[in-house]
């Protein structure tokens, strides 16, 4: 049965499908981005609140801003801009369908469509998943590249943007000029302060065209910092064909994924917003220390199990976590050197978050592949594991786990594995991390003189040696051996 409205009442009893009257739905939120995250995470929490009743003011227009976008937007189309999400784990499958989203803004050169959305008086958010590069942050300073050209041609040309926040800029003079009231603008990338990462893209750009426009929007437009979770593994046609098999649906694009879900989200809006709080979404003043458990625990997790399970020839992340040396090196890194190093969350304990991270690592179904995990990693070692090491040092404790996972990182961007097998480029700076990795095979410090990645850690004499013997202990006896030492002795 192909997803559509008109065959919504006759999918079978154990799909759970909108209780909504949708063509009562109008769009609030313009959403760019509609990968398989936000599909998972942001659009499930609005629809529930629909289901409960809540404002129908508040659908999703969907938008996107790369080629893949338009193929996505010309499938989603096809079907009422319906579609399923199955959650598995294992005890099993759950399956519903998803029907806030009342469209999909057209895909262009440009951002046209997007341009047209944001002019409208009833979007009051513009919500954002674009991926952790696709802020212009400058690695070297951590800061906004306004020297970027992509961000020097919006400058230049504030009526033909090139960058979605270009398109924000655009939209929000328009409202100052017309009198209208702002958007909020809301990110929900996986990106350490999030809002203020995107608050400084935007300003950015406007103190480039009219300071007296980006002294508008620092007055005015809200950038709410939030911490957003759910693991949302690719979809497959492999997955496709089990929605299929077991559900008798056929859908271009749904979602699979773990039935945990987490989004914790500052009180910060520019006009008004949803009731996302009937539908468990945790609002606080403040995100950080929320986000700094997430992203040290859980994302650094990820970064810790990813490269070893590579080296190993592990294929999934529940593979990772059935592996004795895999889990008991993250065990250890984890409860040794970042659970001590991360500050107190209220109402949190971080054992148990960590526990409970290693039981949605384990989860069969999810079948989260290890090369997922070890993309990118010149974008997330900065953010997941640097961090950690330097928090570390500055309280004189140990980095020994922190600097093997660093070296676990360094040996797979070799491109070549234990068994001579070969890594693919896996990272857009696949060609430096691979030149640079050979060079540490005899000089282990060439690799942590990428300062953009390390910068002070990478000075450290003390990171310097736990590094180096690390990647002398992985090329001389392998990574199960080095792992097992490490767990039972150390590496010292």
């Amino acid at each position: 049965m192909k997803l559509s409205t008109e065959t919504l009442s006759d999918l079978p009893e154990q799909i759970a499908r909108p209780s909504y009257d949708r063509s009562r739905v109008t769009a609030g939120i313009l959403h760019v981005g509609l990968g398989n995250f936000h599909r998972a995470h942001q659009a499930v929490y609005l629809d529930d609140l629909l289901n409960r009743g809540g404002s129908t003011e508040w659908g999703i227009l969907g938008a996107g801003v790369m080629p893949a976008d338009a193929t996505m937007r010309e499938g989603l189309k096809a079907q009422d801009c319906l579609y399923t999400v199955l959650e598995q784990d294992a005890a099993g499958d759950r399956c519903r369908v998803i029907g806030g989203m009342t469209d999909f803004a057209p895909v262009a050169a440009g951002h046209a469509g997007i341009l047209r959305a944001i002019r409208g008086a009833e979007i009051r958010i513009v919500s954002l998943t674009v991926t952790e590069g696709g802020y212009f942050i400058d690695p070297a300073t951590g800061l906004f590249d306004a020297g970027h050209a992509a961000i020097a041609a919006d400058i230049a040309s504030p009526e033909t943007p090139t960058t979605v926040f270009g398109a924000i800029v655009a939209g929000l003079r328009w409202r100052r000029d017309t009198g209208m009231a702002p958007f909020t603008v809301m990110s929900c990338d996986n990106v350490p302060h999030n809002g203020d990462v995107a608050r400084a893209a935007v300003i950015g750009i406007a103190e480039g065209q009219d300071p007296a426009l980006a002294n508008w929007i620092a007055a005015n437009v809200a950038f709410p910092n939030g911490m957003v979770d759910r693991i949302t593994p690719a979809t497959t046609d492999a997955r496709r064909a089990h929605l299929r098999d077991a559900f008798g649906i056929e859908d271009t694009q749904p979602v699979f994924c773990e039935p945990f879900r987490q989004w914790v989200l500052e009180d910060r809006f520019s006009d008004g917003r949803p009731a996302l709080e009937e539908v468990g979404v945790q609002f606080v003043s403040d995100v950080t220390p929320y986000e700094h458990m997430k992203i040290r625990i859980l994302n650094g997790g990820h970064a810790m199990i990813a490269y070893a399970s590579a080296l190993m020839g592990l294929h999934y992340a529940h593979d990772a976590m059935a592996n004795p040396q895999v889990r008991g090196f993250l065990e250890k890194v984890e409860r040794t050197e970042v659970i001590p190093i991360v500050p107190p969350v209220p109402g949190t304990s971080l054992t148990d978050y960590f526990s409970q991270i290693e039981e949605r690592f384990a989860n069969p179904r999810v079948e989260d592949t290890i090369h997922r995990l070890c993309y990118d990693g010149s974008n997330r070692q900065p953010k997941f594991i640097v961090p950690s090491a330097a928090d570390c040092l500055a309280a004189g404790r140990g980095v020994q786990g922190l600097a093997l996972a660093s070296a676990l990182w360094c040996r797979y961007c070799y491109g070549e594995g234990e068994r001579h097998e070969t890594f693919e480029a896996n990272d857009p700076a696949w060609a430096r991390l691979k030149e640079r990795s050979r060079v540490a095979r005899d000089r282990p410090a060439a690799w942590l003189e990428m300062s953009d990645i390390y910068g002070p850690v990478g000075q450290s004499k003390v990171f310097q040696d736990a590094f180096s013997e690390a990647l002398g202990a992985l090329w001389a006896t392998g990574t199960e051996a080095t792992l097992r030492r490490y767990i039972d002795t150390g590496l010292s």
